[in-house]
């Protein structure tokens, strides 16, 4: 197999939650993860130097090893002292820095690409192990589908296929630091928590009504205040015909879940005429294994 065609889908948060601040710095999490039909495109191509080559759609992302997808062929690479190359082209269509795991998701690609490509025999649980030594969204990015997510993330639970829709994405010109939302998370008698065990029982349930209604991210509560642009974005897309809008992740794409095709298409265009986002996607959830 000389070269290998990807799709490295993103994610969104149907629900987030963070249950305390530990120790050792990291945030304890109770989430959910679904991903959806939106992908970057991954070339890999076997070279006869031990180079890893990295080229990119994106003036501003790394080509080196501070971009994942070198990271996750040098893991594999250094292990089974592969004595061939990797060319690797990143086409990226995923919002960046946005909440939607795209760097993981790309990592997460090209560790499934090599261990096909070089006949490694890992299995999905194999290369899930691997995976959060490059990051912790990396083991659901190889395992894809709708996944309760705890500990600091790496602790997953498939879930019962989210009931399927329309999903509107939308990025606002703006870059949020993960870094600076977690800093000012402030836990205390007046945080409201999803309820992301009613979330779990909607979704095994196959209601997309109540799953839409239920949906909650406790991490709105720094952005929204920080950048109310990503409150205005979720009232239009619900004033549009959303069963329910919500941040994903650290922010600070927005999306919004639609029964409807047609209110889907109509929020859709009017997000793309408007000011409020950058980059506009409509997609659907993606419930089918790898």
């Amino acid at each position: 197999m000389y070269e290998m065609r990807l799709r490295a889908l993103a994610k969104i948060n149907l629900g987030l939650d963070v249950i305390r601040r530990r120790e050792d710095g990291y945030h304890e999490v109770k989430m959910i993860m679904q991903t959806i039909r939106l992908y970057d495109r991954i070339t890999i191509k076997k070279t006869k130097n031990q180079k890893i080559q990295v080229k990119t759609n994106l003036f501003y992302l790394p080509e080196n090893e501070n971009n994942l997808v070198y990271k996750a062929a040098k893991l594999l690479m250094d292990e089974f002292q592969i004595q061939q190359g990797v060319q690797i082209d990143l086409q990226k269509f995923i919002p960046v820095a946005a909440g939607m795991a795209g760097g993981s998701s790309d990592a997460a690609a090209v560790l499934y690409g090599m261990n096909r490509m070089f006949r490694l025999g890992l299995s999905t649980e194999e290369l899930m192990q691997r995976g959060v030594k490059i990051g912790a969204d990396v083991p659901y990015c190889i395992m894809r589908g709708t996944a309760l997510a705890e500990g600091i993330g790496e602790e997953l639970t498939e879930l019962m296929p989210a009931p399927e829709c329309k999903v509107l994405i939308a990025k606002p010109p703006i870059s949020v630091s993960t870094k600076f939302v977690y800093e000012n998370l402030r836990l205390d008698e007046n945080t409201k928590h999803p309820d992301i065990d009613l979330l779990v029982q909607d979704i095994e349930r196959g209601s997309l009504k109540d799953m839409a209604a239920h949906m909650g991210n406790v991490l709105e509560s720094v952005t929204i205040p920080n950048y109310p642009v990503i409150a205005e974005i979720k009232e239009q897309m619900i004033n549009d015909g959303a069963l329910n809008a919500m941040m994903s992740g650290s922010g600070p794409t927005v999306f919004g879940l639609f029964e409807d095709k047609e209110k889907a298409e109509y929020a859709y265009h009017r997000m793309r005429e408007g000011n409020l986002a950058k980059q506009v996607y409509l997609t659907e959830i993606y419930n089918n294994r790898r």
